[in-house]
């Protein structure tokens, strides 16, 4: 565990030397949800931290919708 935590605090460092978030954005994407289409902004597949939601449902917070874009970049690390 504390490998892990180690090894995204150096990625972290390392991509917030290389420049900003905006130099790893991907295409957004869509995810379907139970409550509506959640647009989300991935960034490196290396580190899911920055993924967030720039567009979501009118009945779903922006916590959930970040959560939902996070869980999208994780299932994406998998692939």
């Amino acid at each position: 565990m504390y490998i892990k935590i180690a090894a995204v605090t150096i990625t972290s460092l390392a991509l917030s030397a290389c420049g900003s978030p905006r130099d790893f954005e991907t295409t957004p994407v869509k995810v379907e949800t139970a409550a509506g289409t959640v647009t989300c902004q991935l960034y490196t597949k290396s580190l899911v931290d920055w993924d967030r939601a720039i567009d979501r449902p009118n009945s779903m917070d922006a916590t959930t919708a970040d959560n939902v874009c996070r869980a999208e970049g994780v299932r994406r690390q998998k692939t």
